[in-house]
């Protein structure tokens, strides 16, 4: 996910003379094109070639996207992008959530808004304290989910339940009254900050027609950046998961003198897309943790050395970000507490309905960048977790747990993802793929097992296991794993009307580094510096200086997630129809969105991505968001559906000036639907905290409850709840 305190989207423009990815499909076999053509329909025949985009679009028809295999329809018109410069400002969109004619959005929590008992309300001036923040609605809202408390009969309702919702990232210059530096930047400051990561657990109820937060709840709770947390699985007790201990509270992080276990930490951070269990528990995932990170002096970034290969391959530096919490908070101090970064970047288990439960680290599903975590259950009842690595160049990652699921004893699967096999994909050009398994045993691409490469060496296979997980992406390295263009989040088709097959999808959000020169990979001893290499295009990455994005799936051999080949294609290049960027050898920027008329549904940057229960998947973007360079014809953020059969695409949502559309869930009716908003009126200074968004306070009067005034001062990220105003499911 981008967001000002994480690492820019830049736009490279250096040619390559790499053949187009219709020259690489030509080249596969007839068997392997038609299945491409049986799986996807238009969408992909675009994309292997012997169709124009012009011939495509005009084959489809203006009307309500019909019923399919596994696929209900689309009910509704897209919406106009939201392009018009606002005649109040003349600098930026509209400053609004725009959905479909029959449909209503409201406002239904923000940052700020208390949460549990003992919360104060949002002031508007960020003068609330840490202590306040740890009652509150964080800040930067991304994946979420909603789990329902039992209603009439015993049966899961969708009136009442719990929304868990996670926190990014902050913006430091409107977190504090006086910016991130004014004042000097203090303790109370990264407290403040780190209260405002992790997660919030909201309950959540319908009454009197309306929706809204139970402020006071027992079930209410925040997730932040100190909460203690255990770590279990094969890395829990290694020697690179011990580190400094610390006594936390509100005024120091104190060293004890000793170290802790490696069975314990304190906190999550940068939690961007998320899963679910079937056993009713959720998955909040760490992704650009390295940013929180900083070093009061000499940090190691050398390849001589494991902690540096480590720092160096995990984007980990004295700089960081930008936040400052090293500089009053030892524990993030890498010069003195180097191993503390390996307490992070994993996916971390929440019981929503125990309040008092420990959140867990689950190491056996690697360490890396996690930007969700979908999980299939098989017709055999084996369970296997899909994931993406958010960087450039980075991977798509599979564990399948070694027991079976128990549909009826929740208590058996509680540690279900301690044991299993983590597995790496790799795309081939005949549009089959391998997962490539993590395991000591395993053959690098020198021919050596992972147990004799120097990295991952240990006394035991035991603590050969560990390292591998710790240091998952080097692992990737060694076997040779396909170079993605950022992996963010991946979503299951759902198994119903017809369709059996276990089909997973995962969005690319973009890479301005494929196919741009001089050309290099990643080296396969783990030393490359993160997101830095520049890779050919290749099948499954098509496109150089990709800015618009493109979104993968593939389907398991045998209908199975232990399945260790798949066949693979693209569902869909994203871009702009209109676009005036000069078409390059690979890429013409316009993509091979299937809509009617052409260019009514165009977006780029897909990010979050999720198929309600009905089968309709819905896509959400992640671009600069004010509808400018690139993004002139395509404006803000937004939120699309799709027919996964045939790519046929509506859009269903536009946002606020400057901020991500992310985040989405529903309940089990599908006749309420929550959406989120991230960081409206991003990059606005300290001293004019709504310089670029008034969001919502400038477009909603009060929130869900329908009685409390929303206080001008700061633009807020924050979730809407939409409902179809026939009381109908959502997109039909």
């Amino acid at each position: 996910m981008k967001g000002h305190s994480h690492p820019t989207n830049d736009v490279s423009l250096n040619p390559s003379g790499n053949r187009s990815i219709r020259d690489v499909i030509d080249a596969v076999s007839t068997s392997r094109r038609q299945f491409v053509k049986g799986g996807v329909g238009a969408a992909a025949l675009a994309t292997a070639g012997g169709l124009t985009l012009g011939g495509l679009v005009s084959t489809v028809q203006a009307a309500p996207v019909p019923p399919g295999p596994g696929f209900p329809g689309i009910g509704f018109d897209s919406i106009p992008a939201s392009t018009d410069i606002d005649p109040g400002t003349g600098s930026k969109l509209a400053d609004m959530v725009k959905v479909p004619a029959g449909y209503t959005a409201q406002l239904f929590v923000a940052w700020g808004d208390p949460i549990m008992p003992g919360g104060a309300p949002f002031i508007g001036d960020a003068s609330e304290t840490a202590a306040d923040q740890m009652k509150q609605y964080g800040m930067h809202n991304d994946g979420m989910h909603f789990f329902p408390l039992l209603g009439t009969g015993g049966k899961p309702g969708s009136t009442r339940g719990l929304l868990c919702v996670n926190h990014e990232y902050t913006h430091e210059d409107i977190l504090f009254t006086d910016g991130q530096v004014g004042g000097g930047y203090t303790i109370a400051k990264t407290r403040k900050s780190q209260a405002a990561h992790g997660l919030s657990v909201l309950e959540v109820r319908k009454a009197g027609g309306r929706w809204m937060v139970t402020k006071t709840s027992p079930f209410g709770r925040r997730i932040t950046a100190n909460t203690p947390m255990k770590i279990s699985g094969p890395a829990a007790g290694h020697a690179l998961m011990m580190t400094r201990e610390f006594v936390i509270t509100d005024l120091a992080s104190t060293p004890t003198g000793g170290t802790t276990d490696g069975r314990k930490a304190h906190g999550t951070i940068n939690n961007c897309a998320n899963g679910y269990t079937p056993w009713g528990t959720y998955l909040t995932c760490e992704e650009n943790f390295n940013g929180n990170f900083g070093g009061s002096g000499l940090v190691d970034t050398s390849t001589t050395t494991e902690i540096g290969k480590l720092n160096r391959r995990y984007g980990l530096s004295a700089g960081g970000f930008g936040y400052r919490w090293h500089t009053t908070d030892p524990r993030f101090d890498l010069t003195t507490n180097p191993n503390e970064a390996h307490h992070f970047g994993w996916v971390v288990e929440v019981d929503p309905y125990d309040p008092k439960s420990t959140p867990v680290k689950r190491t056996a599903l690697g360490r890396f960048k996690h930007e969700s975590a979908q999980y299939v259950v098989d017709k055999d009842g084996r369970l296997g977790v899909y994931m993406g690595d958010d960087e450039r160049n980075e991977y798509i990652y599979k564990f399948v747990a070694t027991k079976p699921c128990s549909p009826t004893n929740r208590a058996a699967n509680r540690n279900l993802l301690d044991e299993g096999t983590l597995y790496v994909a790799r795309f081939d050009a005949d549009l089959t793929g391998v997962w490539l398994p993590l395991t000591p045993g395993a053959i690098g691409k020198d021919g050596v097992a992972l147990r004799d490469n120097p990295n991952f060496s240990g006394a035991n296979d035991a603590e050969v296991l560990a390292k591998i997980l710790i240091k998952a992406r080097m692992a990737g390295d060694a076997v040779g794993a396909t170079m993605m263009d950022r992996p963010e989040w991946t979503g299951a088709r759902p198994r119903i009307l017809g369709f059996d097959e276990v089909e997973v999808y995962c969005t690319l959000t973009n890479n301005n580094r494929r196919g741009t020169l001089p050309a290099s990979v990643m080296a396969a001893d783990g030393s490359t510096a993160a997101g830095s290499a520049r890779p050919p295009v290749d099948a499954a990455n098509p496109r150089e200086d990709n800015v618009y994005g493109h979104i993968i799936r593939w389907r398991e051999t045998g209908k199975s997630v232990t399945a260790t080949t798949f066949a693979w294609d693209l569902f869909v290049q994203a871009g702009d129809a209109a676009t005036a960027k000069p078409a390059k050898p690979t890429n013409d920027y316009q993509g091979n969105i299937v809509d009617a008329p052409n260019g009514s549904a165009d977006y780029g940057a897909p990010d979050g991505l999720w198929f309600d229960p009905f089968g309709r998947l819905w896509v959400q973007t992640d671009q600069v968001g004010d509808g400018s360079g690139d993004w002139v014809n395509i404006g803000s953020n937004v939120m699309v559906c799709a027919d996964p059969n045939t790519g046929e695409t509506r859009r269903f949502m536009t946002s606020p000036n400057k901020c991500e559309v992310t985040g989405v869930a529903m309940t089990p009716d599908g006749r309420t639907m929550w959406v989120g908003i991230q960081h409206p009126g991003e990059d606005s200074a300290s001293a004019n905290p709504t310089q670029f968004s008034n969001w919502p306070q400038g477009q909603f009067a009060v929130e869900s409850d329908g009685l409390t005034v929303l206080p001008p001062g700061r633009p807020r990220s924050s979730v809407v709840v939409i409902t179809k105003n026939d009381g109908g499911v959502i997109g039909t």
